[in-house]
């Protein structure tokens, strides 16, 4: 078998594991729906390509991909273990495990940042004996993640997409979400002094390690300087489109097993939604209901509505009725707090960690929802009081 034939026959098994993937996402699976119903009122017809935002999906394809040969070269953990070896009791292991999430998400998005940091986390509790830290942490980091990723535009997907849908500038961005940053640092500084034991030393082995090392120093600075434009291209200084061809083109040469390792569920479950929300926008008397329905009650709306259909679909159903950008940017923001789906990168840390600890599924649901509920409550409450200052 030529070296040839075994990369098709490695592409083909990944392939083959992707599409099956595919089958049990219900969210795509939901879209997809919603898609083809929608479509028996408004047939197809050229208007559908329309209703895509090729900008948004161009540039979050090609941040994952930039991300996603990052993680391949370990860069993440390698840093963690770094920060980690400087740490000496139960408390400063929380924050550093906490912050890597809050800040990580910020550059890295929340799904990756959790993907990288909670199976890290518990790896490294169960090795120091702090088995009694992982539940709290965990939900800490998801929180952080979830929240810490609302700062930047390239924070999570529906931040991305209402960057490029609005137009705004990355300043007026950041400081539309900076006040609900600030507080959930406060909150999370309460809940790290909440810990048990939270002073008592913690022992690390010296060969605790996950990596030995960096992965390829090349690919790390080629991904650095690809990540750079795929930055430039949010910021319109660079097309998208010439960004999206400089990246498929350099990492199929580096490596092509980073392209298909690429989240393209999220991508086809944007698409399904951009057709079912496009559809909706031209049957008039629906779309008049929601802009009404809508108007005035964005942020209420996008807590809401995230709760039962997660953040980014929430985001992309309520955009086109939305008059009050910022209202709804902060809505399906803090939306991503509460229920287990209210964020589906929540889902990402309860099958870290059910994985490890199967039997304990009642028992990590129960403590999320509890930690989800006050952070959502307080953000809430202290949105409120904002609005009344400035109005």
């Amino acid at each position: 078998m030529t070296a040839l034939t075994r990369n098709m026959k490695s592409a083909y098994d990944i392939f083959k594991k992707w599409i099956r993937k595919q089958k049990l996402d219900p969210v795509l699976a939901a879209a997809w729906g919603l898609a083809v119903i929608s479509a028996i009122f408004v047939h197809p017809d050229k208007e559908y390509l329309s209703y895509i935002d090729w900008r948004s999906l161009g540039i979050l394809w090609g941040l994952m991909v930039v991300i996603q040969g990052f993680r391949e070269n370990t860069i993440f953990e390698k840093i963690g273990e770094t920060v980690l070896h400087r740490v000496t009791y139960g408390w400063q292991l929380a924050t550093v495990l906490i912050l890597m999430c809050f800040l990580g998400s910020m550059v890295i998005t929340n799904d990756v940042a959790l993907i990288t940091f909670v199976p890290f986390a518990i790896m490294i509790m169960k090795n120091c004996k702090r088995e009694d830290l992982i539940i709290p942490v965990v939900v800490l980091q998801t929180i952080a993640a979830n929240l810490g990723s609302m700062l930047t535009p390239i924070g999570n997907p529906q931040n991305l997409y209402l960057y490029g849908v609005t137009g705004m500038s990355v300043g007026s961005f950041v400081l539309t979400m900076l006040p609900l940053a600030l507080l959930t640092i406060l909150l999370l500084g309460f809940g790290i002094a909440l810990l048990p034991e939270k002073r008592r030393q913690i022992e690390l082995d010296d060969n605790y390690g996950i990596v030995k090392g960096f992965g390829s120093k090349t690919q790390i600075i080629l991904y650095g300087i690809l990540f750079m434009l795929a930055i430039f291209s949010v910021l319109r200084v660079i097309p998208y489109y010439v960004v999206v061809i400089l990246i498929f083109i350099a990492v199929l040469i580096m490596s092509y097993r980073v392209l298909l390792h690429v989240d393209y569920t999220l991508l086809l479950t944007f698409i399904g939604f951009f057709i079912f929300t496009g559809n909706i926008g031209r049957i008039p008397q629906i779309s008049e209901t929601l802009a009404h329905l809508v108007k005035g009650r964005e942020f209420l709306l996008g807590v809401l509505t995230s709760q039962v259909i997660s953040n980014v679909p929430a985001t992309l159903l309520l955009t086109g009725f939305a008059e009050d950008y910022k209202e709804l940017l902060q809505g399906v923001n803090v939306g991503g707090l509460g229920t287990l789906i209210a964020s589906m990168a929540s889902l990402i840390s309860y099958k870290s960690y059910t994985n490890v600890y199967p039997k304990q599924k009642g028992k990590y649901i129960m403590k999320f929802t509890v930690y989800n509920l006050v952070f959502l409550l307080c953000l809430c409450a202290f949105h409120i009081i904002l609005r009344k200052m400035v109005g």
